[in-house]
């Protein structure tokens, strides 16, 4: 039923300015809509929702995953070049920013609400 389709995901944030500032400045993505409470932003083929929530940076676990295939090296270098902080966890082997495990590799990040973000080299 749903398999053909593209899904997006949401995440709430507290300040629209200051996520539409990071998304689009911080991680590249193309604003598509603002309607100053709700972001619609391309990210590859589908979208990522940003609303105005009091509930926002509530979620403990990952919000948003990106996939990046053989870019990983760049794409991290790219987000230290730009200040972005990322999370340490000891339940993986770590190198410098990077949880590694065998050819895995993924590095975990917070946006300015809390929201954590997940990149992979899958």
């Amino acid at each position: 039923m749903l398999s053909d389709i593209d899904s997006s995901a949401i995440l709430a944030v507290a300040d629209i300015g200051r996520a539409r500032d990071y998304y689009t400045t911080i991680l590249g993505l193309e604003l598509i809509k603002d309607d100053g409470n709700v972001l619609q932003l391309r990210t590859g083929t589908t979208s990522l929702i940003v609303y105005v929530s009091e509930h926002a940076g509530t979620n403990q676990a990952n919000a948003v995953v990106w996939g990046v295939g053989d870019q990983f090296d760049a794409i991290v270098a790219d987000l230290q070049a730009k200040g972005v902080t990322f999370e340490h966890y000891d339940t993986i082997e770590r190198r410098g920013d990077v949880h590694v495990a065998g050819d895995f590799k993924a590095v975990w990040f917070k946006d300015p609400d809390g929201n954590l973000l997940h990149l992979n080299n899958i």
